[in-house]
């Protein structure tokens, strides 16, 4: 099977031998959602292939797309899963887990902040972003990949220089996206100490 004109191929993996993508920005709770898909995993298996790619200096593999199948499967008491198997650079897979995620209907601002920030960074290394003031800078090609505007983009990025607990307001729906990113000017302990005047 091809993946953006990648041979991957099909396998069985053995859960031992999975590893989560380092860094990456999507949660994986134990919530409703969760139960649901790991009664399904029960019932029918893991029927949408993980996507991994081979650790270099280890003898396992690194989950690209997949991570909740693959809680969900250890939940559902199963020894493999089927994956295929992509040789592809960190960069590479960075930008695939992004973007194979984003189409979630139910997506937290962090992972978003988070997600965009993963995939910029990955492009840069790639060499994909052009000079600033072309009309394909990173956070442009974002925007049309996710049908968002660069500065969308950029506004949610900033949200990755909240302290964890402001952030987490933000998913919440206690702090809304335009303070919050006016937040993230803020000095941490200016963050630290707002958060305790917000606590009392």
């Amino acid at each position: 099977m091809r993946i953006d004109n990648k041979l991957c191929k099909p396998i069985e993996i053995s859960i031992e031998k999975l590893y989560p993508f380092e860094g990456h920005p999507y949660k994986v709770l134990d919530n409703e959602e969760m139960e649901v898909l790991t009664e399904s995993v029960h019932a029918e298996g893991v029927i949408s292939p993980l996507i991994v790619r081979p650790l270099n200096d280890a003898d396992g593999y690194e989950v690209i797309s997949g991570h909740r199948r693959l809680h969900a499967a250890q939940r559902a008491g199963l020894s493999e899963v089927p994956a295929l198997v992509c040789e592809i650079s960190r960069e590479e897979a960075a930008i695939m887990l992004v973007d194979s995620n984003l189409h979630r209907e139910h997506i937290l601002p962090s992972e978003k902040a988070f997600a965009y920030k993963l995939k910029m960074e990955a492009m840069s290394h790639q060499g994909t972003s052009c000079q600033v003031g072309t009309k394909s800078r990173t956070d442009e090609m974002i925007g049309e990949s996710t049908q968002e505007s660069a500065r969308q983009v950029q506004r949610y990025i900033r949200l990755t220089y909240l302290i964890p607990e402001l952030l987490q307001f933000v998913d919440d729906g206690k702090i809304a996206l335009t303070p919050a990113v006016e937040l993230s000017y803020l000095p941490e302990k200016a963050q630290t100490y707002l958060l305790e005047e917000m606590r009392r």
